[in-house]
């Protein structure tokens, strides 16, 4: 008989942390790492001021949850972009999500703000790696050369930082010719 109360009580729980974790995504666009406290994470997502130390005892804890989120997001959307039967159409696909993610440039500088977190500390580099990992499957439909998929995964990450600087982010046509120079273009030394 306890069994429906302690599940509806650990999906409680679970919903709580995942509104933590996008309120610390909130955080971070809004007012950079440093913003992040669990009293202001907790305050952004509307939870008593406790809240946010009881699921994640410290700050770090938070950062990584959000960082892992982003980044498990971003493979999961690459992966599904890799498994497109026609190589072409997830070309064109991978273009048309670019273009949603510069869209949100909030979210988008969240994700940098914690994607440089992790340069700086080794712990927290896992989820980027599965992230560059799902680009360069993506980026295996087209090619199998180690440097065009290095390539790729710079190119992307830079255009991406690229687009938070300027007022004209790329566009559909932009990001698919971007993509198609680095995956398609024959290079002069490896003629692929």
């Amino acid at each position: 008989m306890n069994e429906p109360l302690t599940d509806g009580r650990r999906i409680k729980g679970e919903q709580r942390k995942r509104e933590l974790i996008e309120a610390t995504i909130r955080v971070v666009a809004r007012d950079g790492v440093a913003g992040v406290s669990h009293r202001t994470v907790a305050k952004e997502a509307g939870q008593p001021a406790t809240a946010a130390a009881y699921y994640f005892k410290a700050i770090d804890d938070l950062l990584t949850a959000a960082l892992t989120s982003c980044m498990d997001e971003d493979a999961e959307r690459m992966r599904r972009l890799a498994d497109v039967d026609d190589p072409e159409e997830g070309l064109r696909a991978l273009a048309e999500l670019m273009c949603q993610v510069v869209a949100a440039p909030a979210h988008l500088l969240a994700e940098y703000e914690l994607y440089l977190l992790a340069a700086r500390r080794p712990e927290l580099r896992e989820p980027t790696r599965r992230w560059l990992a799902a680009v360069e499957r993506f980026g295996r439909r087209h090619t199998d050369d180690p440097v065009r998929l290095r390539v790729l995964a710079g190119t992307i990450d830079g255009v991406l930082m690229q687009a938070l600087l300027t007022d004209t982010p790329p566009g559909r046509e932009e990001w698919e010719g971007i993509l198609r120079a680095v995956l398609l273009t024959p290079g002069p030394e490896t003629g692929r």
